[in-house]
């Protein structure tokens, strides 16, 4: 491994690419490695959004999704040895959570990161609050101290977390934002490649998982840090 490492633990396969997609691709810029590591395989995304269970099936869904973000990172820098796949079930992480963090720590004790980028502990979906709780509780326990990123899909309280966040960071200054201007064209191509997400794929959909993805695609990916103690 380099000397300069970044592993970013997706909890889905996707919110690498969402959540800090031009940092990715800024960091492999500058010589640091990148590691991704896939909590979860994603399988329930369209049964759990538009109640299709077939046409994909949750088990074709989960192959589908894996190979977009194969082809994603790789436009980010990521070569597909870098990819870890944990391969917990979609939704399950907080019944699973001992063995999820067994497995976290298995990551970080084989490559210690010099930085580390994981779902905020307000975002809406509980994969994303177990992930942060997990990573940041394997941190703790292995004694380990690098720079800690945390990026935001969507807000637990959609309407007014952001703004209150917004707010607390003028006393905390926890917020961090990276330009990322340079390599928006190459965040663009990498999210294009979730198809699934966007186009409509199924003969029952009638309208794609993703409707907007501007909110993803800025000049500046934001993060809120955790102080080193």
């Amino acid at each position: 491994m380099k000397e300069k490492t970044i592993i970013v633990f997706a909890p889905h396969p996707d919110d690498e690419t969402w959540g800090c997609g031009g940092t990715i691709a800024k960091k492999v810029s500058q010589g640091y490695e990148v590691l991704i590591v896939v909590m979860t395989d994603g399988r329930h995304a369209f049964f759990s959004i538009l109640g299709i269970d077939s046409d994909p099936t949750p088990e074709e869904l989960k192959e589908i999704r894996k190979e977009e973000l194969k082809r994603s990172v790789k436009i980010l820098g990521v070569p597909e040895r870098n990819i870890i796949f944990l391969d917990f079930e979609d939704g399950t992480l907080e019944k699973n959570k001992n063995k999820v963090e067994e497995k976290v720590m298995e990551v970080l004790k084989k490559n210690p990161p010099t930085e580390i980028y994981f779902p905020y502990k307000r975002d809406f979906h509980p994969d994303h609050r177990v992930t942060n709780h997990m990573v940041k509780s394997s941190i703790k326990k292995l004694g380990l101290s690098p720079l800690q990123f945390q990026y935001s899909i969507t807000h637990k309280y959609s309407r007014i977390g952001p703004i209150i966040d917004k707010l607390l960071n003028l006393f905390l200054h926890n917020m961090v934002r990276i330009n990322v201007t340079n390599f928006l064209h190459i965040k663009k191509a990498a999210v294009k490649e979730f198809k699934s997400e966007m186009d409509i794929i199924s003969t029952k959909q009638e309208r794609p998982l993703v409707a907007d993805i501007k909110k993803y695609i800025r000049k500046y990916e934001v993060f809120f840090t955790e102080r080193r103690k």
